[in-house]
């Protein structure tokens, strides 16, 4: 059985889904972005019921042009009017540098990406820039209320990060 099997198996054997699922616009108006880590459980770690928040999930949690777009979408025709950045400690994505990964790919596909890594050191600073291209894009007419956190992965605290 492949996991994708699994997981199929599991939606069968689900129980119902709590929350109101009538509307596409989220109950709470807030959309949150979080790293794809499967370390992080986003509706267990904010108690999110169905029909409440979007989440929008990447590599490292980093605002690129597609989230962008996807936030732009949430605001503009689903009625979020806030942003909630969350990245995490223990980053896969702070273990590799731009140029080394883009190199890496290179080498194994004969391409170089023409995408960015987003790949950082500090992930408070990773966060500081991620907040600021959300406030700074001129597609967003929601930008008053951004807000960054770190997730600790081991614990499930939340510490906010100031700009």
């Amino acid at each position: 059985m492949t996991a994708i099997d699994d997981l199929l198996r599991r939606n069968t054997e689900a129980g119902t889904v709590t929350g109101d699922r009538s509307r596409a616009e989220p109950a709470l108006h807030v959309a949150i972005l979080t790293c794809m880590d499967a370390r992080i459980l986003v509706p267990e770690a904010f108690g999110l019921r169905a029909g409440e928040a979007h989440v929008l999930r990447n590599a490292g949690g980093v605002v690129t042009d597609d989230v962008i777009r996807s936030l732009a979408l949430s605001q503009r025709k689903l009625g979020t009017r806030e942003v909630m950045v969350v990245q995490h400690t223990g980053c896969g994505v702070n273990t590799v540098t731009e140029d080394g990964f883009k190199d890496e790919l290179e080498s194994a596909c004969g391409v170089r990406p023409t995408w960015s890594i987003e790949a950082f050191r500090d992930v408070h600073d990773s966060v500081r820039r991620s907040m600021a291209r959300v406030r700074r894009s001129p597609y967003l007419p929601h930008t008053e209320h951004v807000r960054g956190f770190v997730y600790d992965i081991h614990v499930g605290t939340l510490s906010e990060v100031t700009q």
